[in-house]
């Protein structure tokens, strides 16, 4: 796969399909397409409907998210999903503060078209608001049936997986985060660091000096730990 620098740090719109079901208007890798039919037929035989609320996202709509949340006019979480005040968090804290639950510009695996957040929409109402956080996915919480359903089918070789799953002090766990391992993990060996700091440099992105002094920690908790390869096969 010929994967250039601005198709790795989603720069690149180009060679993008359109995904549209039940009303879900996103645009996905091509080879993601067919297999997510495939995988929305197997949820609706279990009597629950997968739905997709998030697709590809540009490098300019990350950007847009990094920096409301570092000026603190997007609401950044605690690991209970409690609202901080940034404004009293240093420069640094602040940065790994928006990490735990927004990526990188640049090192968003939503940049690639191989990952979406799901949902069940058999579970909620037509108005429900969909906020995507631990709860909805928890017992007692509506989409707890599909994570369930997920966790069994992923585990049984399907060619999703989930990223997100366990808290290793990186990314918070994300159940509603799937990524299709074999189209991803091309993805995956070629994101660099220091491409991920070209990319950075160019931008005009809040929170820039400590986070280029960051780069090499943040690319090892943040985004080769959620690598669907083992890690001997990086390259």
């Amino acid at each position: 796969m010929n994967l250039s620098s601005a198709r790795l740090t989603g720069h690149d719109l180009n060679c993008l399909a359109a995904w549209d079901r039940s009303g879900d208007l996103c645009h996905l890798h091509p080879d993601v397409i067919d297999p997510l039919h495939e995988l929305c037929g197997q949820v609706a035989a279990a009597g629950l409907e997968l739905r997709v609320a998030s697709g590809f996202r540009s490098f300019e709509r990350q950007l847009a998210i990094w920096n409301a949340k570092a000026r603190g006019e997007r609401p950044v979480l605690d690991d209970w999903g409690r609202p901080r005040d940034v404004h009293t968090l240093s420069d640094r804290e602040r940065m790994y503060a928006i990490l735990r639950w927004s990526a990188l510009p640049g090192a968003s695996r939503h940049h690639w078209g191989t990952d979406i957040d799901v949902w069940d929409a058999s579970a909620v109402a037509a108005d429900y608001r969909l906020q995507l956080v631990a709860g909805e996915y928890a017992p007692g919480g509506p989409f707890f049936a599909l994570h369930t359903w997920l966790e069994q089918a992923l585990g049984a070789g399907t060619q999703f997986f989930r990223p997100y799953t366990t808290d290793a002090g990186g990314v918070a766990p994300e159940p509603w985060h799937l990524s299709f391992g074999p189209v991803a993990r091309e993805f995956e060996v070629r994101l660099s660091p220091q491409l991920l700091r070209d990319a950075i440099e160019a931008a005009d992105i809040e929170l820039k000096t400590v986070i280029l002094e960051d780069l090499d920690t943040i690319h090892e908790r943040f985004v080769r730990s959620a690598r669907c390869i083992p890690s001997g096969d990086a390259r």
